[in-house]
């Protein structure tokens, strides 16, 4: 176990820095820059703001110069919001997208298991075809045509629910459900797919024969085997959805991080839009190396370190 756990950590640092190699010089590559507004300014003042953060430098010395203040922790100052660190940015909004992302993970996974299971176990009937007809249109349906379908239904015609804001629970419930309809759909899908073979293993003929109550081959020999598909995709689904939606938190006006990620690449803010991937890039690794970890505990048989 040990073994492993530094090899991936050895694995997870290299790939980190290939994110941040990669992201820095194709940020560069990108026409514009962060003082190019819509008033101009002065040769001088563009000068001297360059030479303020280090971009009158060559490019080798301004990475390597970022690769040794990373190294310290230091994700540098926003071009763009003065006298903001972008470590102070990601740790004010990242709160928010966690709280969007966790609310939303739980309806797309509980419900997302739940309708699998139900249209594994009623395959063929109506109940099947309706989970598949709703998965489909999960799927095909874009997150941002979902918000918006919500905001017109529940907060314009009925006024229910509020169109924008993150301080109550109300405030949740449409974002969460925007954010959380592609991944319920895909996770229906896949837990049908993979119920519907495990069901038809031996094993579970086997319990089935000895009088095992339905409940208890369902849940505790077919549903434990037929889930780890699920916790496959939890891995990039947490990343994605916990470090903050960009469409969605733009929509109902939430201030999370993937709003922030938006804005700093369209105002050229490269010290935020590097800090941000970073961020966004360890915590993937993360919850992927904690996915893997994870089957050894669902599932004694598997191996971790093979």
């Amino acid at each position: 176990m040990l073994s492993y756990i530094i090899k991936r950590l050895i694995i997870s640092v290299f790939t980190l820095f290939i994110i941040i190699t990669i992201t820095f010089f194709l940020m560069h590559t990108v026409p514009g820059g962060p003082f190019l507004g819509e008033k101009p300014l002065s040769e001088a003042a563009l000068a001297n703001l360059n030479k303020k953060y280090g971009l009158d430098k060559p490019l080798p010395v301004q990475y390597y110069n970022y690769l040794k203040n990373a190294l310290k922790g230091d994700l540098g100052e926003s071009l763009t919001k003065i006298g903001q660190s972008v470590s102070g940015t990601i740790m004010r909004a990242f709160p928010v997208s966690l709280k969007l992302g966790l609310f939303s993970m739980f309806i797309s996974t509980t419900i997302g298991v739940l309708f699998g299971v139900i249209a594994a176990l009623k395959h063929g009937a109506w109940q099947d075809r309706a989970v598949m007809l709703t998965a489909t249109l999960g799927i095909a349906v874009p997150s941002f045509v979902i918000a918006t379908i919500s905001i017109i239904i529940f907060s314009v015609q009925l006024r229910v629910l509020p169109a924008y804001g993150f301080d109550r629970f109300e405030q949740y419930i449409m974002p969460g459900f925007a954010l959380s309809f592609g991944s319920l759909s895909f996770m229906s899908r896949l837990m049908r797919s993979s119920m519907l073979d495990v069901i038809h293993q031996d094993y579970i003929r086997t319990a089935r024969a000895k009088g095992l109550k339905p409940y208890v081959v369902i849940f505790k020999h077919a549903l434990r085997n037929a889930i780890l598909p699920i916790v496959t995709y939890l891995g990039p689904l947490a990343a994605g959805i916990l470090t903050g939606s960009f469409v969605i938190e733009k929509i109902f006006n939430i201030p999370g991080l993937g709003r922030y990620f938006v804005e700093s690449i369209t105002q050229r803010d490269y010290p935020t839009i590097l800090g941000v991937t970073i961020f966004y890039g360890a915590f993937l690794i993360a919850m992927n190396f904690l996915v893997d970890l994870s089957y050894g505990v669902i599932d004694p048989r598997i191996k971790i370190e093979k």
